[in-house]
């Protein structure tokens, strides 16, 4: 009997010609049977800071007035055995050099997807995978990254990957954590200070974590790993 497994997945700053020079990857997953759970607690704290149910929780929204709530995310996150977080960081999508590797910006997505999820998949277990919806694009994106994951893991019967679905995040808790930690990552390796707020938080992962967020973790570090992806170069061999 396979374990069956929901992985929520975001992105930051993954577009080629968008702000900001790291791009981000970012997915948290638990088993299925844990979600509604997990949801449950999530809408208990938003109802602990006087906030709505339906209040979508996003790395941009971070502001000084709800620091406490997003704090109080973060030591969630950290206190719930069933809940685990993977990041894969490309800390300079300017230097890419796609031409050199054949390939075009959404090739090197779907490459980073693989890269991001392969340490999270087991051939034992089942998932279930959950995008946030970015563009009219998307779906497209969605189908060939499915694709690519299956014939990666053999998976030709769709045992391992029942799934790749869209989804909303503001219909989704799980989801919404995933923005938040991918946010900070993200905003960590812009090198950016100005929100006093995102800082905070940012200090409590690293706190709660016991890791600078700056360098790789170990590969099989199960609740917060971080995978600073580098370049490979060309060679003439």
């Amino acid at each position: 009997m396979r374990i069956e497994y929901n992985i929520y997945c975001d992105e930051s700053c993954h577009l080629m010609h968008n702000t900001g020079k790291a791009m981000v990857l970012g997915a948290i997953w638990c088993q299925k049977s844990k979600r509604h759970e997990t949801f449950k607690r999530i809408r208990e704290i938003k109802t602990k800071h006087g906030l709505k149910q339906e209040f979508e929780i996003k790395w941009n929204k971070v502001s000084p007035a709800k620091t406490d709530f997003y704090l109080d995310l973060v030591n969630y996150f950290f206190d719930d055995d069933d809940l685990h977080f993977r990041a894969l960081v490309i800390p300079d999508k300017t230097i890419l050099d796609h031409l050199a590797f054949n390939q075009d910006h959404d090739a090197f997505y779907y490459k980073m997807y693989f890269d991001l999820l392969k340490v999270i998949l087991s051939p034992d277990c089942s998932y279930n995978i959950y995008i946030d919806i970015k563009d009219t694009r998307s779906q497209n994106k969605v189908d060939e990254l499915c694709n690519v994951l299956r014939n990666s893991h053999y998976d030709y019967h769709d045992q391992i990957i029942k799934k790749i679905q869209q989804v909303h995040s503001h219909e989704v808790e799980l989801l919404q954590i995933t923005d938040l930690l991918t946010g900070a990552i993200g905003y960590l390796h812009r090198g950016l200070q100005g929100n006093t707020a995102k800082v905070k938080l940012i200090e409590k992962i690293k706190e709660r974590s016991g890791y600078t967020l700056m360098k790789s973790t170990l590969y099989k570090e199960n609740k917060m790993n971080v995978f600073i992806w580098k370049p490979r170069t060309l060679t003439n061999e």
